[in-house]
């Protein structure tokens, strides 16, 4: 079943310029997808058709059969996401409250909110950190604390942008074993990035965009040897011809 197609996707700016041209896509329910690129290939804009961010000048996105553009309510309740600057996601004077905010804008009753919050906490590894204050928190953990606030919502789907930027190792980390975490859980999962060696040997497929297009898109096995020519460094595994190794390892 795909949970998300996208069928002739244009995006223009008011500035004129071309974002996205023409792209069709489908995301199966249950993929784990990367979407790598050099700055300005257009990835992150594409991510943000998906849940209502952006609307396209030409084209469709459906989110489960429902026009991205007719009910981008809906599209944000199944697509959630999860922005490369972790700061701007996180608005609650404790990391308690920050993840209830959601599920308070959804009127859900306080039994309700109280067991997402606990639920989320205790997934993403922050359930000791419940009363402290986000801005004390290191980066990983800021970075988790997005996350559990957009797993709050019960999405079905995870959208990432470039969800390991400005990370220690640590930071890295924590946050790729818990999105392997929620993809074992039956979550899909979106990620952009221009750094592959960290997230590819996780993934089932790999797209790579230029210049507002899919240049590229198939298993990771099949096309990671292709993405240089696209600006995106090779993972050194592939290129000493080591096959797919998880980065944790």
């Amino acid at each position: 079943m795909n949970i998300i197609e996208i069928k002739e996707l244009s995006h223009m700016f008011s500035n004129g310029t071309l974002a996205l041209d023409n792209i069709d896509l489908s995301v199966k329910q249950g993929e784990f997808i990367v979407i790598a690129g050099p700055n300005g290939s257009g990835k992150t804009t594409l991510l943000r058709h998906l849940n209502g961010l952006l609307f396209p000048t030409g084209g469709i996105v459906l989110v489960d059969g429902v026009s991205v553009s007719e009910d981008p309510v809906r599209a944000r309740r199944i697509v959630g996401m999860v922005f490369q600057d972790s700061d701007t996601q996180i608005i609650g004077e404790t990391v308690c409250e920050d993840v209830a905010f959601g599920p308070e804008n959804l009127c859900l009753d306080r039994k309700e909110i109280e067991q997402r919050i606990s639920d989320v906490l205790r997934i993403t590894g922050l359930t000791c950190l419940a009363d402290a204050k986000p801005h004390l928190l290191s980066g990983g953990e800021k970075r988790r604390l997005a996350i559990a606030g957009v797993l709050a919502m019960k999405p079905e789907v995870l959208a990432f942008d470039e969800p390991f930027s400005n990370l220690d190792h640590p930071g890295t980390k924590q946050v790729l074993k818990q999105i392997i975490e929620l993809h074992k859980r039956g979550r899909t999962i979106i990620i952009t990035t221009h750094d592959l060696e960290k997230v590819i040997a996780h993934a089932n497929r790999l797209i790579i965009m230029t210049d507002g297009k899919i240049a590229r898109a198939g298993s990771p096995e099949q096309i990671i040897s292709d993405t240089e020519m696209f600006g995106i460094k090779e993972p050194y595994f592939s290129r000493m011809g080591l096959g797919m190794i998880s980065w944790l390892s």
